[in-house]
């Protein structure tokens, strides 16, 4: 039997999940998505993970990887995005290991899909430090050096310009503000040029759904640092919260 975990990304709109090969990162199986509980409370988020689970029908020393739209020290969600602002500040790994009846990790949904990225997609084998960045509703970002990922950081919250980088440069701005492209390339620059100076990285990914219109923006870019598309789109949330909880549990 290969070595298989459950991957459940957690949105504002809907609940993806899947069981996964963690040595080739393939999907088993189907994967099942489900919208979000309207309000976004942990109770009925908490009784869709579960039913999503018994979906995938796979015995419980399977284990478990949570991936959701916070920051998350020790096991507690510290933001809410798009969802109930009860998760401030919420013993969210406990919570959940009580629902489910079962272990599981519980991690921030950039550092999942960050960390699928360079285990299966765009940063394989990859050395020094890679950033990446999903570009929607807000900025999320991931870091991760020589393969190791350093959890938690919030890139969309830098400050650029006296706001929030995500305010001005996420890609719900874009269609908010009816931006061209290229208008939005000059605030894509500014973001980028500015976490480059601080960081220095040595690649940059960028994902979210709009990574899929990468070629209309990506080559208007003008940095030092290579910048390419993420591989694994929204199967990397799933994949990456999958292995990390599979690494851990070894």
């Amino acid at each position: 039997m290969n070595a298989r975990a459950i991957g459940i990304d957690i949105g504002g709109t809907g609940i993806k999940g899947g069981l996964v090969d963690v040595d080739s990162g393939e999907i088993i199986g189907e994967r099942i998505r489900v919208a979000t509980p309207a309000g976004g409370e942990p109770e009925d988020i908490a009784r869709v993970v579960k039913d999503v689970i018994e979906q995938l029908n796979v015995g419980e020393d399977v284990p478990v990887g949570i991936c959701f739209p916070s920051s998350i020290r020790h096991g507690v969600t510290t933001l809410a995005a798009n969802i109930s602002q009860r998760w401030i500040g919420f013993e969210a790994e406990e919570f959940f290991e009580e629902q489910l009846g079962r272990n599981i990790h519980f991690v921030n949904d950039a550092d999942a899909a960050g960390y699928a990225e360079v285990v299966y997609g765009a940063a394989k084998d990859q050395e020094g430090l890679v950033i990446m960045t999903t570009l929607g509703t807000g900025i999320g970002g991931a870091m991760i050096y020589n393969g190791v990922l350093i959890p938690n950081a919030e890139l969309g919250h830098l400050e650029i310009d006296g706001e929030d980088a995500e305010k001005r440069a996420a890609g719900v701005i874009r269609e908010r503000e009816g931006l061209t492209y290229e208008e939005w390339a000059q605030r894509l620059q500014r973001y980028y040029s500015h976490v480059e100076m601080l960081f220095s990285p040595e690649l940059f990914i960028v994902g979210g759904g709009i990574s899929k219109s990468h070629e209309q923006f990506l080559p208007l870019l003008n940095l030092r640092t290579p910048i390419v598309p993420a591989k694994l789109l929204n199967k990397a949330g799933i994949m990456g919260a999958a292995k990390l909880a599979y690494d851990l549990a070894e």
